[in-house]
């Protein structure tokens, strides 16, 4: 499965910005998917996931209420709505296919990964 994130951008403190993940070559209508980001100099954490039918989404506690994940299966798309940013959002945001049908918040539940894409919020 190829992945690809785009939506990215900078913005200031407590702006919006919406992310999309688009699968290609095989659908992933199945599996539960994921965002994950990494900030610089920091290891890669989780953000949010939902499962295969769009339900069981479950959040960071720090993107808590201010994210939504949310997906369309007819085109194998899954979104970030990120909205009330902060500077410490600051980070490439990656979307995740589960290995299983419902979301992951581990590394190793992820079956494919797709390309970052860059977040900046300035204050």
């Amino acid at each position: 499965v190829q992945l690809q994130a785009s939506g990215g951008g900078s913005v200031q403190a407590g702006g919006s910005l919406r992310l999309s993940c688009a699968a290609s070559r095989r659908t992933v209508s199945n599996n539960g998917m994921a965002w994950f980001r990494q900030a610089p100099g920091k290891e890669r954490e989780f953000v949010a996931a939902i499962g295969w039918n769009g339900g069981n989404a479950f959040y960071a506690d720090s993107v808590k209420g201010r994210f939504t994940i949310s997906r369309a299966r007819a085109d194998n798309t899954v979104y970030l709505q990120m909205n009330s940013l902060k500077p410490e959002d600051t980070a490439i945001y990656y979307c995740a296919a589960s290995r299983t049908a419902v979301g992951t918040s581990r590394e190793s539940g992820v079956t494919s990964w797709g390309r970052g894409t860059q977040v900046t919020v300035s204050s």
